[in-house]
Parts: C-alpha cells; structure tokens; sequence
C-alpha cells in the first residue's frame, strides 16, 4: 500500500509541478489563469520532469498522510502541496484550487463518520484566522483564512488534540522563519513573506502527529 500510494504521490507530482507553474504574481485576468492552468493539468503526460524535486515531495507528503492519518486525507496532501509551491513562488493562495477543495475534502471524509465534527473545525479555525486578518491586515490575507478553513477540516476530522497542534505548529514555524530572516539580516521589520506554507506544514504535522 506504501509504495503504491509513493506511486500515485509521484504521478500527482507531476501534475502538482505543471498547476503551480501556472500562476503569476500578478495575473490581469483570473478567469483565463485558471482556465489556462487547468487546461495544462489536462495536457501533462504524467511521467516525473528532471530534476523531479516536486514530484518526490508530493510523494514524501502524500505517504505520510496516507500512513499516520488515512487514505480521506490524500487529496489535501496533494492539493496543500501545491497551493503551498504556488504561495512560495507567488504570495497568493488561489481560489480556484481553495474553494473547489472544500466539497472534495467533505466528500473524502464522508467515510470517516467525522465530517460534522470536520466542518465545526473548519469553521473554527477559519475564524481564527478571520479574527486575525482582521486585526492585522498586512500580517495576512484573506486566502490564509480560507485555507485556514480545510486545514481546520481536515485535522478537526481526526480531533481537536490534531486541530490545535495545526493550529498552534503553523503559526510558530511562520514566526520561526521570520525570526531567522531577522537573525541573520536577509529580512527587516516590514518584509513580507508567505504564511500559508508553514500554514500547511503546520497541518502536515497535525495530520501526522496529532492523532
């Protein structure tokens, strides 16, 4: 089953490479970027490019979550990848893979009969995050609060004990890094830097550890 999943991890991989590469910093139209993205995801012929770094990671991730938190919690590991590569490279969390990703993460988790406890985490931690952007506007934005949603989902689905861990781990690696910035004297006080990767690594170590 591992190395089945590492499989599919590899050839989603792939298509996690060529979505994220579809998104600019600054699209004139978000319509035809979306439309423009999705239309390269149908074209991929699914074998790993060189060097195959996003493939492999996609692999790593999608086999940790398979094994320490279930098969329901695939999807999210594929679609966080990528939205985290995107936010990396970019400073932007699309809707168009945020929004669709809340009925499929619902749907993946109908069989774990956690979903209304799932939804009553997404809707928690979202306003947690809403609470914050609306405190502070420039530390984040309004795509943090919507991924701050399916994190809440889906580790709400495994318990608060995993809920909180995401919650709390994807804030103190965000200030982690900023600290470091700040050590070594690559950033200042106003530099700006993504949150929603180390929002998701944060969900990475809630869905592996949490439960």
């Amino acid at each position: 089953m591992v190395a089945l999943v590492a499989l599919l991890g590899l050839i989603a991989g792939r298509y996690v490479r060529t979505l994220a590469g579809a998104f600019g910093d600054d699209p004139d139209d978000l319509r035809a970027e979306a439309r423009a993205a999705m239309s390269g995801v149908l074209r991929t012929v699914p074998m790993p490019a060189w060097p195959p770094a996003v493939e492999l990671a996609t692999a790593v991730v999608t086999v940790l979550v398979a094994w320490r938190a279930g098969l329901p919690y695939v999807y999210l590991a594929v679609a966080g990848t990528a939205l985290a590569i995107i936010d990396w490279r970019t400073f932007r969390l699309p809707d168009v893979i945020t929004l669709p990703s809340y009925p499929i993460l619902a749907l993946t988790l109908i069989p774990t009969g956690e979903l209304p406890r799932a939804l009553l985490g997404g809707v928690a931690l979202a306003a947690v995050y809403g609470v914050l952007w609306f405190v502070r506007p420039a530390a984040m934005g309004l795509g943090d609060v919507k991924l701050a949603g399916l994190i809440g989902m889906a580790t709400g689905a495994l318990g608060w004990p995993a809920w909180v861990l995401a919650a709390v781990a994807g804030q103190l690696l965000g200030a982690l890094y900023a600290v470091t910035l700040l050590a070594t004297g690559r950033a200042g006080r106003r530099t700006e830097f993504p949150l929603g990767p180390f929002m998701l690594l944060g969900a990475l170590t809630g869905l592996c550890l949490g439960s």
